[in-house]
């Protein structure tokens, strides 16, 4: 990961999407319908890392999971918010509700949906999977681990 102007001191809140970012991306459909997503348990320890430290912590996510489900079941200090379009708008809302500034956030995108996100906060991180635009954000940190395969661990451990 880039370090060169990240101050962990100044960082307040991680905001994270879910796909790409805890998961591979990867949905398995099987024949009856059901489907499954598979998350890192680095990554969930992550969230336990932070939650010690009083770093505050959120998932807003386009699509609905039963694992962002259960993850806010098991850390009820999480904030999530699923099925959202308008990531940017939950985003300041959320710095709002803090009373935080962009430069208290760091957050945590890999695809198109995140750009807006991504380009208004001061700490733009992405993984190394991430799609090419992602990537080309000016001042973004690339996670040397792919999305599902500890990538929010090796920023949360940075962070600490």
């Amino acid at each position: 990961m880039n370090r060169l102007y990240l101050h962990r001191e100044d960082i307040k809140m991680l905001v994270c999407d879910f796909d790409g970012i805890f998961t591979d991306g990867k949905l398995t459909i099987y024949s009856d319908g059901k489907t499954s997503k598979t998350i890192d348990y680095k990554d969930i320890m992550a969230i336990a890392n932070l939650i010690k430290r009083n770093i505050k912590f959120a998932i807003i996510s386009g699509e609905n999971s039963v694992a962002i489900d259960i993850l806010q079941k098991k850390f009820p200090s999480i904030e999530t918010f699923q099925n959202e379009r308008n990531k940017i708008k939950i985003l300041k809302d959320l710095l709002k509700k803090h009373n935080l500034l962009p430069e208290n956030i760091l957050y945590m995108g890999d695809d198109i949906n995140d750009i807006d996100c991504l380009n208004y906060i001061s700490f733009p991180v992405t993984v190394a999977n991430a799609h090419s635009k992602i990537k080309n954000i000016k001042n973004i940190f690339i996670t040397t681990n792919n999305g599902g395969q500890g990538a929010v661990r090796e920023v949360v451990d940075f962070i600490l």
